[in-house]
């Protein structure tokens, strides 16, 4: 994963304040990650996070920030997250919601270029009012989950096998190369 720990939290912060934070729950956050990093990737050629994704029984997940996530709910005395966000289990439910420490402020803003807050926008509009299980189904109509299996990781590439992506895989190869050098 390459981006920053001040991007990830900006980016956490977004989610919770533009989609109903009653339905925000760990599910969901890891598939708004998907739709971002992948939808940005069928756009811009290149992914928000950079984080590697797998595929999961219950979609995609990008695996660095779901390590990050869950530290916050077993240890979050050592976790990089706690300072800005909480998992918390209400009685009776399976959710596990993640609660912010704060909104999405304008100076969040400024770790993002103008085409990763334009899909964020998008993407929260789309699954604003969208619990776990739909944001998940919706994962797994996309070639990202279609052309893997169970554990296997999920390359970047596999976005120009869906309908809306708007980029070349040779356009896909040279960005994420080109980051990784």
């Amino acid at each position: 994963m390459k981006i920053s720990i001040p991007k990830l939290k900006a980016m956490m912060r977004y989610f919770a304040t533009f989609t109903d934070p009653q339905l925000l729950g760990k599910k969901k956050l890891m598939k708004l990650f998907y739709f971002s990093d992948f939808t940005h990737v069928k756009n811009y050629a290149s992914p928000i996070t950079y984080d590697n994704y797998v595929h999961l029984e219950h979609g995609p997940i990008p695996s660095t920030i779901m390590n990050l996530v869950s530290a916050v709910e077993n240890d979050p005395d050592n976790s990089l997250l706690s300072d800005s966000i909480s998992v918390i289990t209400r009685d009776g439910s399976y959710l596990k919601q993640i609660v912010t420490s704060s909104k999405f402020s304008d100076r969040d803003s400024e770790y993002f270029s103008k085409s990763e807050l334009r899909i964020l926008k998008d993407v929260c509009a789309r699954f604003k009012d969208k619990n776990g299980k739909f944001i998940e189904e919706a994962s797994h109509r996309d070639s990202a989950w279609s052309e893997t299996e169970e554990l296997e990781n999920i390359p970047y590439i596999l976005a120009v096998g869906d309908d809306d992506c708007k980029v070349t895989e040779e356009d896909i190869k040279f960005a994420v190369e080109a980051f990784n050098k």
